[in-house]
């Protein structure tokens, strides 16, 4: 077995962490609110894994990626290296779709469920995303509960995490308009 390491980095919203193992992140953790929190929730996770301070190569091209999508830049990390095979079946099916939404979209549960072909398991995908280890590479947070409601959110700060991370991404989180969704972009000049 390759030894496992991780880097710890500062994100516009937080400490964030990648975490790997040869060539493939096997996780990457949430915006924490300093980098002591990041630490102790790594620890937990990874307790045997090796700080890197400076990596270089997709490391350095992942850390960017997730800083750029963070500031609120077009930035799109699902394309990273991950050990999706380590997951179970019903997992990694959740996880494609996941991987599939891009920023600024989101979908329901039960619409993930069903693109799963299994539209009564909408409660399982939430456990299954509950248990996503690559938060952000596999965007999780882009997951709602029916009707524009939030769902629930394991990273520091919770749900409130989750809707900043979804404001950061533009992304409409209801199908009901928003307050000025109706207004006109405009007015046009009279004409004389």
């Amino acid at each position: 077995m390759a030894a496992q390491h991780f880097h710890l980095f500062e994100t516009a919203i937080g400490t964030c962490a990648l975490i790997w193992e040869g060539e493939r992140f096997i996780g990457a953790q949430l915006p924490e609110r300093d980098e002591d929190a990041a630490r102790r929730r790594l620890a937990r996770r990874f307790p045997d894994a090796i700080e890197e301070m400076a990596p270089g190569g997709f490391i350095a091209e992942a850390v960017a990626a997730i800083r750029h999508l963070l500031d609120g830049d077009p930035s799109d990390p699902s394309n990273l290296p991950i050990t999706i095979e380590t997951v179970s079946d019903f997992n990694r099916r959740v996880y494609e779709v996941a991987l599939a939404i891009p920023p600024g979209e989101t979908l329901t549960y039960g619409e993930v469920a069903a693109r799963i072909g299994d539209p009564g398991a909408a409660r399982a995908v939430g456990v299954a995303l509950g248990q996503n280890p690559w938060p952000i590479i596999v965007p999780c947070h882009r997951v709602l509960a029916a009707g524009g409601r939030t769902g629930g959110f394991s990273a520091d700060g919770g749900v409130e995490t989750k809707l900043r991370m979804l404001t950061i991404e533009k992304a409409r989180t209801s199908p009901e308009p928003g307050l000025f969704d109706a207004l006109p972009l405009a007015a046009r000049p009279a004409r004389r």
